[in-house]
């Protein structure tokens, strides 16, 4: 399957793409429809920090959904610092993501670039009167969404995939 599109053909195939926002207790999910128009909160999986593995609840969890909307492809939020470096939470990231890779495989696994999205939908739900104590995992869900809408109109806009590629292990 080509990230690219020749002339005259849609620009990526049909499927779902899947937002993914890991977090250290929670990963919020969100899908788009076929066509990777819009997308929408999915559900918020518990996360299992201790695990290694594609064996993981988590993961399992996750590759599920991915398999059940016959997903194209999966974005896993990349955290950085407004700086641009990364950190400790970018390296659990990018750890997971090569995790949940070796479980979706042959399904494309990419990073793209979060900074903001966890304090954004805060935003957006706080404007909406929503608590964020008492709303932490729909924080989660809205963090995936606004995830996978940037990527979603990334790909619209360039004609790519959006963000980079996880190397399926």
């Amino acid at each position: 399957m080509s990230d690219a599109f020749e002339a005259g053909a849609p620009r990526f195939p049909r499927g779902a793409r899947l937002g993914v926002d890991v977090g250290k207790a929670r990963i919020g999910v969100a899908a788009s429809d076929p066509d990777g128009l819009i997308a929408t909160p999915v559900e918020t999986v518990p996360r299992v920090l201790e695990a290694t593995g594609t064996d993981s609840a988590d993961v399992r969890t996750i590759a599920a959904a991915a398999s059940e909307r016959d997903a194209a492809v999966v974005y896993v939020g990349l955290p950085r610092h407004l700086s641009g470096k990364e950190g400790a939470a970018t390296a659990d990231a990018r750890a997971f993501a090569t995790r949940l890779a070796a479980a979706v495989a042959p399904v494309p696994v990419r990073m793209v670039d979060e900074r903001m999205s966890t304090v954004t939908a805060t935003s957006q739900l706080r404007a909406a009167g929503k608590k964020s104590k008492s709303h932490r995992p729909v924080i989660d869900q809205a963090a995936a969404v606004i995830i996978l809408q940037s990527a979603l109109d990334s790909e619209r806009a360039s004609g790519a995939r959006a963000g980079e590629a996880v190397p399926t292990p």
